[in-house]
C-alpha cells in the first residue's frame, strides 16, 4: 500500500476528497433581510445559520463530523462564534445570521466574515446571566430556557443569545462553558444533558436591606410615646350597687390597669388580637351584694305607731 505526501492511500484518491475541512468567505446579513424572514423565530431567535446551496455540495464532498457545526469568524475585529446550519436557500456569496450573532461578530450587513467547519465537544455545564430583571417575572423560566435552546447548536463563551416569549426579547450571556478550550470556546448542546446554573440577573439588587428598612419604619414597632390619655366625663358617683365609680374610673386612667394606647412593641410578622379580660362576679357573691346594700335608710308610714 502507498500513501500520497497528506498520508492518504492512494488507490482512494479517486473515491474520497482527503480534504477534511470547509472554508468559504460570505458576505452577512441579517435574518430580517431574507425573504419573510420576520416571520421565522426560530431562526431570529436561534443559533444557527441560513448557507447558499453551494455550500451544501461542497460538505456533501467532505469528510467531516455531524451535526454540521461551523466557526463563524470576523477578521477585522478579531471576533468569533459558533453555529450550526439551518438551511441552504440563501443566494449564492451570502449568508443569513441571527440579529444577535451580527452583534456578537461586531459586523454590519454586507460585511465579509469567514464561516469554517468545525467539531466541538458535547458540553455538560454551562453557567448564564439574564440581561435584564424582567426575566425574573417569568414562572418556570428554566422550562422557557430548555425550549429555546432546541434552536440552538452550540453556546460561546461571552456571547449574548436573545430568547422570544410572549412577544418579549430576553438577552442572556454565556459566562461558562464546560468542557472549556481557549482556541474555540464553544461547545455543543445536541443531544446532550446540560446542567444550566443562573447567575442574578444584571440590575438584581438583594432585597433583604430594603426590607428590614421598610419593616423597622412600621408603626407597630415605632418607639413608646408619653401621650397622655384624654378621659372624658370624670368624677366619682354611685351606683345602684353601692360601688363606688370614682375608683372604676381611676382603674381605666391608669397605665397599669393593662389597658393603654401605647403602640405596641411587637415583631413584624405578629399581630395582636387581645386585651385583658375583666371576668364579671359570680351571681352569689351578686345577690349578696344587692341584699345588703339595698334599701338603705329610714322612712315614715301614714300610720302614726301608738304610744
Amino acid at each position: 500500500m502507498f500513501n500520497d505526501e497528506e498520508g492518504f492511500p492512494t488507490f482512494l484518491r479517486g473515491f474520497m476528497n482527503p480534504n477534511r475541512g470547509f472554508s468559504e468567505n460570505y458576505r452577512c446579513y441579517p435574518i430580517a433581510m431574507m425573504q419573510h424572514g420576520n416571520d421565522r423565530d426560530n431562526v431570529n431567535y436561534g443559533g444557527k445559520i441560513i448557507l447558499p446551496q453551494s455550500a451544501l455540495e461542497k460538505l456533501s464532498q467532505l469528510n467531516i463530523s455531524y451535526p454540521m457545526l461551523f466557526k463563524l469568524i470576523n477578521g477585522a475585529e478579531r471576533k468569533h462564534t459558533h453555529a450550526g446550519v439551518l438551511e441552504f436557500i440563501a443566494e449564492e456569496g451570502r449568508v443569513y445570521l441571527p440579529q444577535w450573532m451580527m452583534e456578537s461578530l461586531d459586523t454590519e450587513p454586507g460585511n465579509i466574515i469567514e464561516v469554517r467547519n468545525v467539531t466541538l465537544p458535547l458540553g455538560s455545564f454551562v453557567r448564564i446571566q439574564p440581561q435584564s430583571t424582567d426575566f425574573l417575572d417569568i414562572t418556570d423560566h428554566r422550562a422557557v430556557l430548555e425550549k429555546a435552546l432546541r434552536n440552538f447548536s452550540t453556546l460561546t463563551v461571552e456571547d449574548i443569545i436573545q430568547i422570544n416569549y410572549n412577544d418579549k426579547i430576553y438577552g442572556i450571556k454565556v459566562l461558562e462553558v464546560k468542557p472549556f478550550h481557549e482556541d474555540h470556546s464553544g461547545i455543543s448542546i445536541v443531544e446532550t444533558d446540560l446542567e444550566v446554573d443562573f447567575a442574578p440577573p444584571v440590575g438584581y439588587v438583594e432585597s433583604s436591606q430594603q426590607t428590614q428598612t421598610t419593616t423597622s419604619q412600621m408603626p407597630i414597632d415605632l418607639p413608646k410615646t408619653t401621650k397622655k390619655r384624654f378621659a372624658a366625663f370624670q368624677g366619682g358617683g354611685q351606683s345602684l350597687r353601692g360601688k363606688n365609680k370614682a375608683n372604676v374610673m381611676e382603674s381605666e386612667s391608669n397605665p397599669e390597669s393593662g389597658l393603654s394606647d401605647e403602640p405596641l412593641n411587637l415583631p413584624f410578622g405578629q399581630l395582636y388580637f387581645g386585651f385583658p379580660i375583666i371576668l364579671p362576679l359570680s351571681v352569689e357573691n351578686d345577690q349578696n351584694e344587692t341584699e345588703k346594700h339595698a334599701f338603705i335608710g329610714t322612712g315614715q308610714t301614714l300610720r302614726a305607731k301608738k304610744k
